[in-house]
């Protein structure tokens, strides 16, 4: 089911409030915005919300015997990269970042947050559908401007993603976390890819990006040869030359 409303502050927040006051959501629901006021991303930051967009969020069950939770990070952004192969011309190169980000010839155009309520998670996403935001710190783009001008619309988008999703969420649960880390390998940046990580406002680490553990935390290589494992932090990619 998707519900679609004009405007709020935050879906995720929306859907977590609900679920906080004990509210019964099904896994499947969506819940899309066509414009947030409050949105936000990974780390604190503001999303943008440009009218036209697709910001969504949608509940998963945290059921006995699931990969852990925190593993539907690459779950949802492997949907998301479904929906973009469908949604965007033939070999447009689309690419997974670390942890949650989706890029488009190095440019955002999607991103992923998750939040934990109770027994549930809620994901939400959000997809540069008409129009790519400034930001300050990273180049975006959006399917439309991929596409040539010509691209779906945020609903048809999210028609794709809840689709993909679904099969996604099917396969974690069916085959484990390894095949979803598998998956997400392929599709993301290259192993040697140079990085730059902030695992904390004061801390900047340089590597190479050396694949995922088992959990899914991303093994970095530092120069020297000795290989940090990164749980959480802030990552851009280095450009060569």
């Amino acid at each position: 089911m998707i519900e679609t409303v004009e405007t709020t502050g935050s879906t995720n927040a929306d859907l977590i409030d609900r679920l906080s006051n004990g509210e019964a959501i099904e896994e499947g629901y969506w819940l899309r915005a066509e414009r947030q006021t409050g949105g936000r991303g990974r780390l604190g930051r503001k999303w943008e919300s440009p009218s036209g967009n697709l910001f969504c969020s949608t509940v998963i069950d945290v059921r006995d015997g699931d990969p852990a939770p925190h593993s539907l990070s690459f779950v949802v952004g492997l949907a998301a990269y479904d929906m973009l192969e469908r949604s965007l011309l033939p070999r447009t190169p689309i690419m997974l970042k670390w942890p949650n980000d989706v890029l488009v010839g190095g440019a955002k155009i999607a991103g992923i947050l998750l939040e934990r309520a109770e027994n549930k998670v809620v994901a939400g996403v959000g997809v540069n559908v008409c129009r790519a935001p400034e930001l300050p710190d990273r180049e975006t783009t959006s399917i439309v401007y991929e596409n040539g001008k010509h691209g779906g619309s945020a609903e048809l988008v999210l028609s794709l993603l809840a689709d993909a999703l679904k099969q996604r969420i099917s396969n974690w649960r069916a085959f484990g976390l390894t095949a979803t880390l598998d998956a997400w390998t392929v599709a993301a940046h290259p192993i040697g890819t140079n990085l730059t990580v902030k695992p904390a406002p004061d801390e900047e680490i340089h590597g190479a990006f050396a694949g995922l553990d088992e959990q899914g935390a991303m093994l970095l290589r530092l120069a020297n040869g000795a290989m940090r494992t990164i749980h959480a932090g802030d990552v851009s990619m280095i450009a060569e030359g």
